[in-house]
């Protein structure tokens, strides 16, 4: 395995491609925190609980942008699901010493985009700010 940040980080997608949670396993570190608009620092037994099952409707990841800061990776990337969705995330992987110590997601949209092209998408909007 590369000691590279960006090696490791595109490598735990790589591990939910191949449905391979040992892999994954050994890339997170112990005190491993997962962050998203849905999840708020949680640990990593609950994020095997949570997020792993997710890796059976895991088709393909294809990275947009990769990019390093020092300990923190930022990747842009295109999941498409067995089911044919599709989406395009961003997410922050913090790194040390060859192990991912935290991840946070942050929700792109939908494949294709529910906006017009040079338009915008006036329902999501209202769910977003909706009581």
């Amino acid at each position: 395995m590369s000691d590279n940040p960006i090696d490791i980080a595109k490598a735990a997608y790589n591990a939910y491609v191949a449905k391979d949670r040992a892999a994954i396993e050994k890339l997170l570190a112990d005190d491993f925190i997962f962050t998203s608009a849905m999840d708020n620092g949680i640990d990593r037994e609950t994020y095997f609980a949570r997020c792993w099952p997710f890796s059976a409707l895991v088709q393909s990841f294809t990275f947009i942008y990769a990019s390093q800061d020092n300990d923190r990776v930022y990747l842009t990337y295109e999941s498409t699901h067995v089911t044919g969705l599709k989406f395009r995330n961003n997410e922050i992987f913090f790194i040390k010493n060859g192990k991912i110590r935290a991840i946070e997601v942050y929700f792109g949209w939908a494949l294709p985009h529910a906006a017009p092209k040079g338009g915008f998408d006036n329902d999501a909007l209202k769910k977003m700010f909706s009581a």
